[in-house]
């Protein structure tokens, strides 16, 4: 297929001629609605257009600022301490508290948050114009995600590597701590079920009807590359382990890349097709052994080479639009409504990972602070890897605004979106189209599992945390504690439903994802500036965000709740899809109702006990 490109917009110009696999998903959206995208599309030609790497330049420059200013100005204000001894190593066990190196805990943290959130969201929300899309990014990311994010690994460090559930606790009391985990273990349950339908389907090669061979091979390579990624993974932990401090940062990084360009080779030398039900119950596997497993044989390493891969494609797409620069063929705004879809909430909820996202707080506060060797790591870790996950979300407002019709974005799925138009970068930049095909499934599938498995651990340990009474040592419990806290009993507990959920669908649970999510992100700020009060750090920073987000958050659920009842009412509900919806739904609405009231009690209380 040739490709014209006219004052920055992209043209068929033989629509009934074969395509080349990097530009099918291309193809199917230029040539599907035939002739009247050509005719709308001349109106654009004559309009002025914003350049795509401009908006990616003021994305750099705007995160880049925040980080070195405002990201440094919170640790000076909260207090870092260089000389304290972390969590890493007052605690160390070989399990969960492991001390690493700043990049082995900015790749974990980094590679666990860059979920589908950042691509899709932003596809998604683009439907109300570029500008506020990139508003949003940027301000929400600085201001409200990396606040979060930094906030919840710096409160985690100074109490002992506890979970957000156990701070609130403390801080708030057993009750707020109690129904905090069971939010937040509802909340895991969702993301098991999106994330795993989301990659299972990913990775399928065979039995979908048409599925092209060259997206079965993509698929197919991708999968087998990720089944290597697991054994390879425990591997490199080994090795880690036993070298220790012999291997510094540049080795470890050299051997890093170099099993990565193995993996590649030998994936797409021998892909592994098979059907969607089969890679559910292999994901599914996958997460048992990643929950229970030590941070340092699985997760780390696994996170620590995907964090390569992951920032290969920002770079590789940053670079592509540089060389492409093409132009934004979205509409600057679209408007407060679109489609039935009000600005307010649905682009602050829709748009989750990338501007604030609460399972961030998880991962903060669940894994990242208990591998921490050092404070000074922190601003790095916790907002760092929030500033980039920023710049990955901008990245895919670029791509989704270079391939758009009609101002606003192709059909397809947001992955599909994506992943063509930046292969279509890399095939620019002289990869072949085979490589960079196979390349961006796999970031794809990459950004879900680096997820999915941390979210299953956290899930794990939030159930664990439930039912903890004032000791978790086993010897003091009941026999039924020991049994609801035992890690593999927890682990088999928050899969099982996982699945469950799972058989809904992708595009059933998303919708509450995004919901819930932000709900736990508004939860969060609220007990960390408790924390900042109790503790006579600076807190106000925080109390904007977390209006803001409960606002945003009950508003969602409500109409989401209302949208379920009318659909019972009118006959077109099913019980396992919008009945499950709706029974967890109203959970999470009472259990935030509850949570928030306790925290918002103690924070605006006449006194604050230490």
């Amino acid at each position: 297929m040739n490709i014209s490109k006219d004052e920055g917009f992209f043209m068929p110009a033989d629509c009934a001629q074969d395509v080349n696999p990097i530009v099918s998903t291309l193809h199917n959206v230029f040539c599907s609605q035939k002739k009247i995208h050509f005719q709308k599309g001349a109106a654009l030609r004559r309009k002025k257009v914003m350049n795509g790497l401009v908006i990616v330049l003021i994305g750099i420059v705007a995160l880049g600022a925040g980080y070195l200013f405002y990201g440094r100005w919170l640790a000076k204000k909260w207090g870092i301490d260089p000389n304290a001894k972390t969590p890493a190593y007052t605690h160390e066990d070989g399990e969960d508290y492991v001390p690493s190196s700043k990049f082995t805990v900015f790749s974990h943290q980094f590679s666990s948050i860059a979920g589908a959130g950042p691509v899709t969201g932003p596809i998604l929300a683009s439907v109300f114009g570029w500008v506020p899309v990139l508003l949003w990014l940027i301000i929400g990311g600085l201001f409200f995600g990396a606040v979060q994010d930094f906030g919840a690994l710096y409160a985690s460090e100074k109490n002992e590597g506890k979970s957000m559930g156990m701070i609130i606790e403390k801080y708030i009391g057993k009750t707020g701590r109690k129904l905090f985990m069971l939010f937040c273990w509802l909340f895991t349950l969702l993301v098991i079920a999106a994330f795993t339908d989301m990659v299972a389907g990913t990775f399928v090669g065979t039995g979908v009807e048409g599925m092209t061979d060259a997206t079965s091979y993509a698929n197919s390579a991708a999968a087998s590359i990720s089944m290597l990624f697991i054994v390879v993974a425990v591997i490199f932990g080994v090795i880690q382990k036993h070298l220790g401090s012999r291997m510094n940062e540049v080795i470890k990084a050299i051997v890093a890349i170099v099993l990565l360009v193995v993996m590649f080779i030998i994936g797409m030398k021998f892909p592994i097709c098979t059907t969607k039900t089969a890679w559910i119950y292999i994901v599914m596997a996958y997460l048992f052994l990643a929950s229970v497993m030590p941070m340092w044989l699985l997760m780390q390493p696994r996170d620590y080479m995907t964090t390569f891969m992951l920032l290969g494609m920002i770079i590789g797409a940053v670079v592509g639009v540089i060389v492409a620069h093409p132009s934004m063929q979205l509409n600057a705004f679209s408007g407060f409504n679109v489609g039935g879809s009000s600005l307010f909430p649905t682009l602050f909820v829709t748009i989750a990972c990338g501007a604030v996202s609460g399972f961030h707080s998880l991962v903060s506060s669940g894994t990242s602070s208990k591998t921490i060797s050092s404070e000074k790591d922190m601003p790095m870790v916790g907002y760092g890897a929030m500033v980039v996950e920023s710049l990955l979300g901008i990245v895919s407002l670029v791509v989704v605004g270079a391939v758009a019709v009609n101002g606003t974005k192709p059909d397809g799925t947001p992955f599909s979106i994506f992943s063509s138009g930046v292969a279509g970068f890399l095939e620019k930049l002289g990869v072949p189209v085979t490589v960079a095909t196979v390349f961006m499934t796999m970031c794809v599938s990459a950004l879900a599992l680096t997820s999915l498995d941390s979210v299953a651990r956290i899930g794990r340990m939030s159930f664990q945390e439930l039912f903890y009474g004032d000791s978790t040592d086993p010897a003091d419990m009941t026999p039924v504690q020991r049994v609801l806290t035992n890690k593999y009993f927890a682990t088999v507990i928050t899969l099982f439903f996982g699945y469950l959920l799972t058989l809904g669908g992708y595009s059933n649970v998303w919708p509450l994802f995004g919901s819930a999510n932000q709900l736990l992100a508004a939860l969060v700020l609220i007990a960390l500036a408790v924390f900042l009060k109790t503790t006579g750090r600076t807190g106000w920073t925080l109390y904007i965000p977390m209006f803001v987000m409960l606002a945003v958050t009950f508003t969602a659920l409500i109409q989401k709740t209302i949208a379920l009842v009318s659909n019972f009412m009118s006959g077109n509900a099913t019980l396992l899809v919008d009945g499950l919806q709706f029974v967890v739904a109203v959970l999470l609405m009472v259990l935030g109702v509850m949570v928030a009231f306790s925290c918002l009690k103690k924070l605006f209380g006449r006194k604050a006990v230490a």
